[in-house]
């Protein structure tokens, strides 16, 4: 069994924030840390493209009672909501008729 740690946001925030604006290398700040390569470059990677949202651990919670992080997301989730609406109606539509 490994030796895990779980990392606060404001520690992930801190290093991603630290490559960002040092222009240190991942592999430099990884050795800093005492971390792994692909655990930096992964947060880093996750920044970019959703900001700091994007370093939230969301282990071991359900997606329903997750938050939409983008709004793109945000729509995906609605879009799922109402095909499952409409086919919900449908059913019932169907049931009615016979």
């Amino acid at each position: 069994m490994t030796n895990r740690r779980d990392y606060t946001l404001e520690e992930r925030t801190e290093i991603v924030k630290e490559h960002l604006e040092t222009e240190k290398s991942i592999g430099e700040l990884a050795a800093e840390h005492n971390l792994g390569y692909h655990l930096v470059y992964d947060w880093v990677k996750k920044c970019k493209a959703k900001g700091v949202s994007g370093l939230e651990d969301w282990r071991g919670q359900r997606r329903v009672t997750q938050e939409p992080q983008t709004p793109e997301e945000k729509l995906r989730v609605r879009i799922a909501q109402l095909e499952r609406e409409n086919y919900l109606l449908k059913m019932e539509r169907d049931l009615l008729k016979k």
